[in-house]
């Protein structure tokens, strides 16, 4: 109960703090964009770029043009080498290490002043739920976070890892004892037994706040039902009041996650990233997440379906508009200059600034928090008929989240020229070169959250009379290989039925 009043006490003087967020969000980007300019002038970026004479935003989009990580690697590379000074002021302290891109693994920095944004962001998401909820029975509980390895490495010097273990390091002293599971647990690499270590850890404590990405909610909330021989987790754990989650689409989850937990309880949506902590829910229910505005981070937006054009229109917070979707471009004081993150953003909300995240500027599929890209699916899929001399003439992939037979998985919808002996053989060749080239998937096939790749082979003209019935049949238009629904494939199965 003391603990409960202090909290909801801590959560009350932040009052003033959210209502200008709300109330004042323009006035505190227009600071940001000021700060980070003052000390990207002190860096090899900003003599590049020019951001002495910079005095505007409009000569800023003059001078600094919108990169990728591609952009951005000649610049890290330095940084990795040792150099200093080069994106932002002295070195960063991490290299949070991230996947999903041409070049393989990324390396993005976090400095001293852009931490507080990871952590204080994840705070400030509960001090306003229970300022909005009056809900702060959760607090006198234990708190699970379900999330990577802390253990680090060096990359020249610096600390590296994953976001999720980096962030371990940074857990504040009053919450260190009730956070699980352990260190030793966290630490451990094989799912399969770390996942088992966390049961033991959690079935003998009181859980009211427990958090992760839903497929892996679900994971562990089964393997809790079938240890116990429980109905539901509301038996195990008759405290749990709040669910805090984020990376993928909730809505593929939340009536299975429900129905585990016995009923609907408080659910808390984050958005953060390996580049930031970009904004979370403050409204129960509420159809958007509300824009941290004074973090550190200088928003741009760029109309989605105008991004590749060779000066696409920016625009700062101040002039978005709702209902459009936007590319997210960030500037941040962990040194990303006009960073296009490649998700794509549309706001629900303009007073306060509330947004949804609408997808990703490429292709990709990650109902399960996999982030496959095209490039990786086609290297796989390539991969596969190469070693089982076929010819794919064409495909595509979903996800399959209520899978009949099993665990949910890729359902790959494959078109041949020339059939491999094997179809077996063609899915494991084809699973094993994407778990090669994207961790994240490979960790979930591991882990046993996903069941490896389900090859659906489809009639010969199977894609063609799909692109025709879209109106979509030559040109320049092509077959999208990724998908992050089941459009496609629902197509696919109906009308191979119907053959």
């Amino acid at each position: 109960m003391i603990a409960s009043s202090i909290i909801k006490l801590i959560a009350g003087l932040r009052k003033n703090k959210f209502l200008k967020w709300e109330r004042d969000s323009l006035t505190l980007q227009k600071k940001t964009f000021e700060k980070l300019l003052i000390q990207g002038a002190k860096t090899a970026f900003g003599a590049d770029h020019h951001f002495k004479e910079i005095h505007s935003y409009d000569a800023f989009k003059k001078n600094v043009p919108i990169r990728d990580y591609e952009g951005f690697k000649g610049y890290i590379d330095r940084i990795i080498q040792g150099e200093r000074d080069v994106l932002w002021p002295g070195r960063p302290i991490y290299f949070a290490k991230t996947s999903g891109t041409t070049s393989g693994v990324k390396y993005i920095p976090i400095t001293r002043q852009s931490m507080p944004n990871h952590i204080g962001s994840a705070r400030n998401a509960l001090l306003m739920y229970i300022l909005k909820t009056g809900n702060s029975c959760f607090i006198p509980g234990k708190y699970i976070f379900i999330s990577g390895s802390p253990v680090l490495e060096k990359t020249n010097g610096t600390l590296t890892g994953r976001l999720s273990g980096i962030v371990h390091h940074h857990i504040p002293v009053y919450m260190k004892f009730k956070k699980l599971p352990s260190y030793k647990t966290n630490s451990i690499n094989n799912w399969e037994e770390k996942l088992e270590r966390i049961i033991d850890e959690t079935l003998p404590e009181n859980m009211s706040l427990i958090s992760g990405i839903p497929p892996w909610l679900e994971m562990y909330f089964e393997r809790l039902l079938q240890r116990t021989g429980k109905k539901n987790i509301l038996e195990i754990f008759p405290d749990f009041s709040l669910m805090v989650h984020g990376g993928v689409n909730f809505s593929h989850y939340q009536d299975k996650l429900f129905r585990l937990i016995g009923k609907e309880i408080d659910a808390l949506e984050t958005f953060p990233a390996s580049e930031g902590f970009f904004a979370f829910q403050d409204e129960f229910p509420s159809k958007g997440l509300l824009l941290i505005p004074d973090s550190g981070i200088f928003f741009e937006f760029i109309p989605a379906d105008r991004v590749h054009e060779e000066n696409p229109p920016r625009l700062w917070l101040g002039e978005v508009e709702k209902d459009v979707n936007y590319a997210l471009i960030l500037n941040t004081n962990a040194g990303l200059w006009g960073y296009s993150i490649g998700d794509t953003v549309r706001f629900v909300s303009t007073k306060p600034y509330r947004i949804q995240v609408s997808g990703r500027l490429s292709q990709y599929t990650s109902a399960f928090g996999e982030h496959v890209i095209a490039e990786e699916a086609e290297f796989a899929i390539g991969a596969a008929a190469k070693k089982t001399n076929s010819i794919v003439k064409e495909f595509t992939l979903a996800p399959l989240v209520d899978n009949p037979d099993g665990l949910p998985c890729h359902q790959w919808f494959v078109e041949f020229k020339k059939k491999p002996g094997s179809i077996e053989e063609f899915s494991n060749a084809l699973d094993q070169a994407l778990q090669e080239k994207n961790v994240y998937y490979r960790d979930l096939i591991q882990g046993n959250i996903l069941q490896r790749a389900m090859i659906q082979v489809v009639p010969d003209g199977t894609f063609n009379r799909y692109m025709d019935a879209m109106g979509k049949l030559g040109g320049q238009n092509k077959v999208p290989h990724l998908s992050n629904d089941r459009d496609i494939a629902d197509w696919m199965l109906k009308h191979i039925n119907q053959a």
